[in-house]
């Protein structure tokens, strides 16, 4: 299927492109999103009048998330969970509990957002994730987990 990217996507391209995907992509994820649409003769028209508007407020998502990843590069998240003696947790540090941690921090971050390449933390300890919060801004956020022995 082709589409016009309405959005940068990554690995597949910037906004204003015409790229041929595979139709259960589009239909069920760059359409719904609202980061393409159908490469109809009456969308690309449509889009060519938009441009302009279509750049600036990309241009603005982004320096809004440069902002917030100023503030939230090196940001270090505490947080306790049960452990045994061993140092292991009972269950596992997630995408979600860290997103959840910094909502509570006041950053506005989904779990999707939170990139954690070496899996769920199952262990007491210190280590990095990444927090992507454009497609062209990826913070590191650290993350230190203490053990609760009760």
């Amino acid at each position: 299927m082709q589409i016009i990217l309405l959005d940068k996507v990554v690995n597949l391209g910037n906004l204003g492109e015409i790229v041929k995907v595979k139709d259960g992509f589009a239909r069920n994820f760059l359409i719904p999103t609202g980061k393409a649409r159908r490469a109809t003769e009456a969308a690309k028209a449509e889009f060519e009048a938009k441009r302009a508007e279509l750049e600036k407020a990309a241009a603005e998502k982004l320096v809004a998330a440069q902002a917030v990843g100023e503030k939230l590069n090196g940001f270090t998240i505490a947080m306790s969970q049960k452990a045994g003696v061993d140092g292991r947790l009972f269950g596992s540090v997630t995408n979600h509990d860290l997103a959840a941690e910094l909502v509570k921090a006041g950053f506005e971050v989904h779990k999707s957002q939170v990139r954690m390449p070496n899996g769920p933390i199952k262990t007491v300890s210190a280590s990095t994730v990444e927090v992507a919060l454009h497609t062209d801004v990826i913070v590191e956020v650290n993350v230190e987990v203490a053990g609760d022995h009760a």
